[in-house]
């Protein structure tokens, strides 16, 4: 296959980067000039009168115009193209997937009912349901924010550099994605690599807490300040929170919840990994039964 030339290389990549800020659905099927249309006399528009309302002077009631639903018909249901998501109220579609979590038994199940929840507006714009990687017997269960680009487009959690760096992080203290289990609180990419709303992350919430019932692992490393917020209910930034140790109950037990650094976040600052290695190195210790 030839490759492509410069003019279509700089198309390409127009085009990845339109992709990359959340722009990958055209509104039409024809592209337009919208210049063009400006330029051009604005075209002449014809509103349709609304059929009016006839009197019945014989009833003295009002008559709908043809084709109208009969009174007192119950509203039309909402369009099903984004499911509940176009008309679910936030508690009502946290109510529901808490109701659904509790549903599930295994992890196999949970992904399942993911799949299936239509409340959730992410679910519509994401590629791929982001559920889980590594062993789900391990005894440490990392848990990050949301999905990025990579992520959805593979359809596994920390796919992409932040997930390289992870990997490496986790080397470094001996794990690795057979001895580990690997997560997010939000298992949809927001369009754009946004952060996911308060509303959004309380929808999945009750998915991931059912998420870290069925894994019963005996340390939660929270990577980031929305992880750790949303499993805690602290509202300290991240470089207050990490290397601290919180308690997260479990039905029926106590397990240790350890806060530090993303890696998204150590990819833009650097000279901060010094601070997440000493978190590491407190995993590793709270592993080997030394903390």
């Amino acid at each position: 296959m030839p490759s492509p030339t410069d003019a279509q290389a700089d198309l390409i990549a127009y085009l990845d980067f339109h992709v990359e800020a959340g722009a990958d659905a055209a509104l039409d099927e024809q592209p337009h000039d919208r210049f063009g249309e400006a330029d051009s006399p604005a075209p002449t528009l014809r509103v349709a009168r609304r059929p009016a309302v006839q009197a019945d002077a014989t009833a003295n009631t009002l008559v709908p115009p043809p084709g109208s639903p009969p009174a007192g018909s119950p509203p039309a249901a909402p369009s099903r193209t984004f499911g509940r998501a176009a008309s679910a109220q936030p508690d009502e579609a946290a109510s529901d997937a808490r109701a659904r979590a509790r549903q599930a038994k295994t992890l196999d199940e949970l992904e399942q009912i993911l799949a299936e929840f239509d409340a959730c507006p992410l679910r519509f714009t994401a590629r791929n349901l982001v559920f889980a990687d590594g062993n789900p017997q391990a005894r440490v269960m990392f848990l990050g924010e949301a999905p990025g680009a990579d992520e959805d487009r593979i359809g596994k959690p920390f796919m992409g550099r932040s997930g390289q760096l992870l990997d490496k992080m986790m080397k470094a203290v001996g794990l690795d994605r057979t001895s580990a289990y690997i997560g997010n609180i939000v298992p949809w990419r927001p369009p754009g690599n946004r952060n996911p709303t308060p509303q959004e992350v309380a929808v999945c919430r009750p998915f991931v807490e059912r998420q870290i019932e069925l894994v019963d692992p005996d340390i939660i490393v929270c990577l980031g300040a929305p992880a750790t917020q949303t499993l805690t209910g602290t509202k300290d930034g991240i470089l207050r929170t990490r290397g601290r140790l919180f308690p997260y109950k479990l039905p029926n037990r106590e397990v240790k919840l350890l806060a530090t650094l993303h890696p998204a976040f150590l990819l833009r600052q650097p000279v901060q990994k010094r601070l997440a290695w000493r978190d590491f190195r407190a995993l590793r210790s709270l592993l080997d039964g030394k903390a």
